[in-house]
């Protein structure tokens, strides 16, 4: 018999006195727990830095015998909802019985030469997973990310890119007390807890894979032996037209995960934006750096296949893992109604696959998470830290 190692539940709070509706939404988390609260999550979105910040601190005292991590959004998910751009608290606690429980918070050094992080936790043999809570402006989330693997090695990170309603300086971060308006800050978990994780790009690929045969930087000069730009044209005379308007709305282009897999299809792919083309080199311009002998497939994005693609996922993770308990749900700000006309799709989605389980969370200026054993940090995409009662099966 599974043995449950972990409770969790969910609040949320509309309105606009924000102090208030952050005791509100981490009292009704609280109420759904069976046991005490080991950690507790928060997320808010208000106009005031200031009123948020005071709001942040209420919430922190509210559970002192808990680590406690939050940070301001420009929307928040939670109750199975989202609420964009409207003042609110969601919130989050789970019961994470023998786990440990570590919180950091990471800052900036600069050398002589180059930036240095500080403040992450020692790398113990027993380590879950990180979640990460950044301030965009301030931290170098990509480059930290990118070379994670080097100081945490397949440590899963999974989190998101906060904001404010006003930009850059109106990002609040807050962890065990402490409020902080730049960095990051996180939380690390050990031991027992059976956590697994799901990130849904939403992309379809169109037109063949093809190897990159010549680069520079982000910029690609030839795809299977021919001018790359060549290609694409080509690729986008075949489509119909409804998908030559979502190139036109957008093009990505997926980077394979495996090299040695027989064939690649959508999931298999880790996503990036095009951004442009150079039609004096015939070159199209990615956002990222491209190795030769990469293997890469053009993509597009539209709600029918994010939803799909999101929904396939979460079936998929049920299956291996037979029950779920809880979920934190990092949601592009570019979804929701931009993308559904709905800010409650990804979290409806979480609960229709999952079940009535606590889910809360928020829309995110960029979200973290693994793709193929590897953490990056993406767009437009749906990160889910998943918590089950049990091992995966055949685990």
């Amino acid at each position: 018999m599974a043995v449950l190692t972990s409770r969790f539940a969910d609040g949320l709070a509309v309105g606009t006195d924000l102090v208030e509706a952050a005791e509100t939404a981490i009292r009704q988390a609280l109420a759904g727990l069976s046991g005490p609260p080991d950690l507790v999550c928060f997320f808010i979105c208000g106009d005031d830095p200031e009123e948020v910040g005071r709001a942040g601190r209420r919430a922190m005292g509210m559970a002192p015998d808990a680590h406690v991590i939050g940070c301001s959004a420009t929307g928040v998910i939670g109750d199975a909802r989202g609420v964009e751009l409207k003042p609110a608290v969601s919130a989050w606690a789970a019961s994470l019985g023998e786990a440990k429980v570590t919180t950091f918070a990471l800052e900036t050094l600069r050398t002589s030469d180059r930036f240095v992080v500080v403040g992450l936790p020692e790398r113990g043999l027993d380590d879950r997973v990180a979640i990460l809570l950044a301030d965009p402006y301030s931290f170098p989330t990509d480059a930290f990310i990118e070379h994670s693997s080097e100081v945490l090695g397949t440590l899963p990170i999974i989190g998101g890119l906060a904001n404010g309603m006003q930009g850059r300086g109106s990002v609040r971060l807050f962890a065990d007390g402490e409020v902080y308006d730049e960095g990051a800050i996180g939380v690390l978990l050990s031991g027992p807890v059976s956590v697994g994780t799901v990130v849904s790009q939403g992309c379809r690929p169109i037109g063949p894979t093809m190897a990159v045969t010549h680069a520079e930087e982000n910029l690609l000069l030839e795809l299977a032996g021919q001018p790359a730009l060549a290609r694409l044209e080509d690729i986008v005379t075949d489509l119909d037209e409804e998908d030559r308007e979502l190139v036109a709305s957008g093009l990505q282009i997926g980077v394979a995960m495996d090299e040695y897999a027989e064939r690649h299809e959508r999931g298999d792919f880790l996503i990036r934006g095009v951004l442009g083309i150079d039609p004096e080199r015939e070159a199209v311009a990615v956002g990222d750096v491209l190795e030769i002998g990469r293997t890469v497939r053009f993509q597009v994005r539209d709600a029918e296949t994010a939803d799909e693609d999101l929904y396939e996922l979460l079936d998929a993770h049920l299956e291996r893992v037979g029950r779920v308990d809880g979920a934190l749900l990092f949601s592009c700000n570019g979804r929701g109604s931009a993308m559904f006309g709905t800010p409650d799709h990804d979290a409806l989605a979480v609960r229709d696959t999952l079940g009535p389980i606590g889910v809360a969370g928020f829309f995110a200026a960029g979200e973290v998470g693994p793709v193929g054993g590897q953490n990056h940090v993406h767009g437009f995409t749906a990160s889910i830290l998943v918590f089950s009662s049990s091992p995966p099966v055949g685990a």
